[in-house]
């Protein structure tokens, strides 16, 4: 107990007068005088950057002081010099600050007189500073997370730790930069986020004490961000429906997968607007038009909102167009009915509707479902207009055909 009271005591007062030292005087070849009592019994105690001294001072009426001299066998080659003078000699202790850790240093005391002469050099004192504390024991990067990496760590067990650094690099790269302090011994988490998808990082974690002492840095531990969702494949869009544009693609098989977008342009150049959201691997886009036509993309989306690349080249998809207008290739008259006949453009008509006009008047026979048709309720000497409309199966007309103009002439 009387051994660490008097640690104790040494410690707050090497700390006090640490204030009182003075600046080292310019190196000069000391005057020695051998009559000048001898700096002894020199005690002292090593921290990671300074060592603090204490020894029984001289009151000798002659002495005004002491200098102290130091050598870095590691930077000096062992070289002795004057690192401070302390100008009054009732002061008995010091504070050399500022240091290396885990070095070696050597020091010597002297006292000097009014006349700047020294002392004999007290014996050396050897005293090597505590070596940098290390960092965290265990540091672990969780991957796999979304535009982030989380970093964990082992609380330190020292209680003057004051916050951890958490440093990253580039897979590839030597260079470290900081990118976060995290105060608190306790707090043991980092999350990097606004990260690169699917990209590595690496990270290391420092210690910073509370007098401002920082560690060697922890081990490096690496993780890579989550990867966006598989592009869709096998994307397809009908050009055969009326007023309807179906999309086909082939199923995600994301584990994670929770559901399709769908994009669509009037132009495969032009900006694509989202148009729906759907979890099955199909779309039907209602489309109000004829022959109307559209550029799409389909995307997948992650439970963690992470969304697939679009496909590089749009699928182009279109309403069915209307049926091609039929020709009408003959007209005749055989003196009781008029014979009317057309060829299509297209194999898709299933019926036709036959367009007369006569006298202001307009009738529309349905339903005919040959190439040709008689008629028969004409009246001689009146000129009829004809024009045919074919129709799909479903419902959709063709334009009209060009019209034919006939009469069957009155009797003489």
């Amino acid at each position: 107990m009387k051994r660490l009271i008097a640690t104790i005591s040494l410690s707050i007062l090497i700390l006090f007068v640490s204030g009182c030292q003075q600046a080292p005087l310019p190196p000069k070849k000391p005057v020695i005088d051998e009559t000048l009592p001898t700096v002894n019994d020199i005690k002292y105690l090593s921290e990671i950057t300074e060592v603090g001294f204490e020894w029984i001072p001289s009151y000798d009426e002659r002495v005004e002081g002491y200098y102290i001299y130091r050598s870095n066998p590691q930077n000096d080659n062992g070289k002795l010099e004057r690192i401070v003078t302390i100008k009054d000699k009732y002061t008995s202790h010091y504070v050399d600050t500022k240091l290396t850790p885990g070095v070696l240093y050597h020091y010597r005391f002297s006292t000097y007189s009014k006349e700047e002469r020294e002392s004999v050099p007290s014996a050396v004192v050897s005293a090597t500073t505590k070596p940098l504390i290390e960092s965290v024991s265990f540091i672990k990067a969780i991957a796999g997370l979304p535009h982030r990496v989380k970093v964990i760590w082992r609380p330190h067990p020292l209680e003057r730790v004051q916050s951890y650094i958490i440093e990253r690099s580039e897979f590839s790269s030597t260079k470290w930069e900081e990118r976060a302090r995290i105060d608190g011994r306790l707090n043991a988490e980092y999350i990097d986020a606004g990260l690169a998808d699917n990209h590595v990082y690496k990270y290391r974690v420092k210690v910073k004490t509370y007098d401002g002492l920082i560690s060697n840095p922890s081990e490096i531990v690496e993780a890579g961000t989550k990867p966006l969702p598989n592009p869709i494949e096998n994307l397809s869009a009908t050009t055969d429906l009326p007023k309807k544009i179906q999309l086909n693609w082939a199923a995600s098989n994301e584990k994670d997968f929770a559901y399709y977008k769908v994009y669509r342009a009037l132009n495969p150049l032009l900006f694509y607007t989202y148009r729906a959201k759907t979890k099955e691997p199909n779309f039907e886009d209602l489309v109000n038009e004829n022959g109307k036509v559209y550029y799409y993309k389909v995307t997948a989306v992650d439970k963690d909102g992470l969304e697939s690349y679009r496909q590089e080249n749009a699928i182009v998809g279109s309403t069915l167009g209307m049926p091609l207008h039929v020709a009408i290739t003959s007209s005749s008259q055989d003196d009781r009915s008029i014979n009317i006949t057309w060829e299509t453009q297209d194999d898709r008509a299933v019926k036709f509707n036959l367009i007369k006009e006569f006298k202001s008047q307009k009738q529309v026979i349905t339903g005919i479902s040959e190439k040709s048709f008689s008629d028969r309720d004409v009246v001689k000497g009146i000129e009829y207009k004809y024009n045919v409309v074919a129709i799909d199966k479903y419902g959709l007309a063709s334009a009209p055909s060009e019209n034919v103009i006939i009469s069957i002439p009155k009797e003489q």
